[in-house]
């Protein structure tokens, strides 16, 4: 059974996310608040973060760069975390944080659960639905 830990204060998102992935074989949990993450992952250990942008005063950046500075120490096993991001200029900060992978909203069913299949496979997913050809800029 895989655990999926969903952080988000938007039950809209929450929703959005569940109706996505779950099914036979995952377990999903909800944290709302980005400071919970870390001990609910100490308390239960989950196999992938999905993590909304914006979550109150901890977003999805510091929530990944906390699960992975804990897990770097030992506190904390490693998990994979995929980010909900605003827009396509967010990825930039995505690429540097580390994440395992990326979905720029709108989320649409196809490519989030295709997501949570490579994540949860060990991969990486980055979405590219929004991505400009090589060679362009966005203006």
């Amino acid at each position: 059974m895989a655990e999926v830990l969903i952080v988000t204060d938007s039950p809209h998102i929450f929703d959005e996310v569940r109706a996505a992935v779950e099914g036979p074989g995952i377990n999903l949990r909800w944290a709302r608040k980005g400071a919970s993450v870390v001990p609910a992952l100490q308390e239960a250990a989950a196999d992938l973060v999905i993590s909304d942008l914006q979550v109150g005063a901890m977003g999805g950046y510091a929530i990944a760069m906390d699960i992975a500075l804990e897990a770097s120490s030992g506190r904390l096993d490693p998990v994979p975390v995929l980010l909900l991001l605003d827009r396509r200029d967010d990825v930039f900060l995505a690429r540097r944080i580390g994440v395992a992978g990326w979905l720029v909203k709108p989320l649409d069913p196809l490519r989030t659960a295709a997501a949570v299949r490579a994540l949860l496979a060990g991969g990486q997913y980055r979405d590219q639905t929004l991505e400009l050809p090589d060679g362009l800029m966005p203006v």
